[in-house]
């Protein structure tokens, strides 16, 4: 069964650097150890499980795939290979699914092969850069924003905040839009519909008044484009009036929808800006223009990295700096709580969700469609790791449908909605949910005592064999001490008691 808490996970293998053409599969006869790396830290680990021989070639090996690693020493490949055979490959109780066609979806009723698409971005900007990802099984592309604007760059235009083993949280652009012309653009358009006619383009447009939001639309229609994109949204534009802005005022919306709609036949789409208090307002709007569904989120903005010796913020051009778009997997739980408020609205009910902010993971993307998403857009995970992820996307997502009895995506469409409130007042609030210690896995570090006694309610001490004990009197079943446990060790316990009246 599909856990959120796997047995082999990204800690187990934090610092392998998930090499292109990586030189431990090279030095393995018997298996692809980097393919399984990537299956375990894209937490698709029950097909990687699933997919190894019979006899495990690890027992009688002598780990050249670890001789051969980039930082030997530091990955334990084949202990985590040894944990996908004797602890995930056990407990798999659904086979790998023999085909994807549960992963078969529209957008506006445009069929897509899966619900997977590149993001308007640097990632969806070529050619080159739309047939590789589609050659490696994305679903489509939204293409980079085109416009009639002179655009030009600056250098350097990225910044991150990374985790501890150097992996980007939070990716931080001051890009703009296209720096091709739009008609450049449009033979992109027919050249990748000729070669690729059933992926699904989606043109992200920006016009700068009425009639050049309806003349792109026509244009990228006419050339092939499948639905459009209209962005409201984007943080980074030098002239006021534009991106974002636009986002920020309803009426706004609803007018350059309205002109890009009657300009074309295919579907419209509004990306909306999360730089807002509440995104209902625009969605409404953009429903009232007439728009067929709604993308959220674009990048929130941002301020990353003081220097504290320049003083300048990242990055930094010229010693001066700008405001710019925060997107990764850090802002994930606000593009969630976005695509929630739009699920549960009414007055949007009908209308396409195409999420995205912070996927990495097929459960990332999951989470997106059981609050109502029906397409979901990646761009700052391929920037990371590139396009080769869509293999895990799909697998994942694929395999999690087939364990539930799901025949399509549709059928897990939401199901996330009814139990989510806006806010804490309709919540339970007479029982406890105590803590539970798994003394095998427990290394006695004392977070978790260190958490409780300073960030708690002080009802954990460290005991015998420094191993922490629970006073269930002062608990209060917050279960901070779970989330620091750095060893998974601690989990909810099954034990509830009522309150004092």
């Amino acid at each position: 069964m599909i856990t959120t808490e796997p047995k082999v996970s990204r800690a187990d293998m934090i610092r392998c650097a998930l090499c292109a053409d990586a030189p431990c599969s090279a030095a393995c006869s018997k298996l692809d150890p980097a393919r399984l790396l990537r299956q375990i830290w894209f937490r698709d680990e029950q097909d990687a499980a699933q997919s190894l021989p019979e006899t495990n070639p690890c027992l009688t090996c002598g780990a050249p795939c670890e001789r051969a690693c980039v930082r030997p020493t530091e990955v334990p490949i084949r202990d985590a290979v040894n944990r996908l055979y004797y602890q995930v490959k056990p407990e798999c109780e659904t086979p790998i699914p023999e085909d994807e066609h549960r992963l078969a979806c529209d957008l506006c009723g445009i069929p897509l092969e899966n619900p997977f698409l590149l993001s308007s971005s640097v990632v969806a900007s070529t050619y080159d850069m739309c047939a590789r990802a589609f050659e490696a099984g994305w679903a489509g592309a939204c293409f980079k924003t085109i416009c009639t604007m002179d655009i030009h760059e600056a250098s350097p235009r990225f910044s991150a905040t990374t985790g501890d083993n150097g992996s980007i949280m939070g990716f931080k652009n001051i890009e703009q839009l296209s720096d091709h012309s739009v008609a450049e653009n449009m033979e992109v358009f027919r050249r990748l519909k000729a070669k690729y006619p059933t992926k699904f383009i989606l043109a992200s447009i920006m016009g700068q008044n009425e009639a050049e939001w309806g003349e792109l639309a026509h244009l990228c229609e006419v050339n092939g484009a499948d639905a459009v994109e209209l962005n409201f949204s984007c943080p980074n534009m030098a002239e006021d009036g534009l991106g974002s802005d636009i986002g920020q005022v309803p009426e706004l919306v609803e007018r350059f929808t309205a002109a890009a709609k009657q300009s074309c036949s295919i579907p419209v789409i509004a990306k909306l800006t999360p730089n807002v208090a509440s995104m209902s307002p625009a969605a409404e709007a953009a429903k009232r223009g007439g728009a067929d569904g709604i993308a959220a989120i674009n990048t929130i903005k941002s301020i990353v990295g003081i220097n504290p010796h320049t003083y300048v913020s990242a990055p930094a051009v010229h010693g001066k700096s700008a405001v710019g778009g925060y997107s990764g997997n850090a802002v994930k739980p606000i593009a969630l709580r976005f695509i929630a408020e739009m699920g549960q609205n009414p007055q949007l009910s009908g209308m396409h969700l195409s999420g995205m902010g912070g996927v990495e993971t097929w459960l990332d993307a999951l989470e997106f469609i059981l609050l109502g998403a029906g397409s979901i857009q990646v761009t700052t995970a391929v920037m990371q790791y590139g396009y080769r992820i869509i293999d895990e996307l799909k697998a994942g997502l694929n395999l999690y449908l087939a364990e539930k009895g799901f025949d399509s995506v549709k059928e897990a469409m939401g199901l996330g909605l009814e139990s989510l409130h806006s806010t804490t007042d309709v919540l339970e609030r007479d029982t406890i949910v105590f803590p539970k210690f798994n003394r095998e896995r427990c290394i006695g570090c004392g977070r978790c005592v260190i958490s409780c006694s300073d960030g708690g309610h002080q009802a954990i001490r460290m005991g015998k064999n420094r191993r922490p004990m629970l006073n269930g009197a002062l608990c209060v079943g917050c279960h901070l001490c779970l989330l620091v446990c750095p060893q998974r060790a601690i989990q909810p316990g099954a034990k509830r008691i009522a309150r004092a009246k």
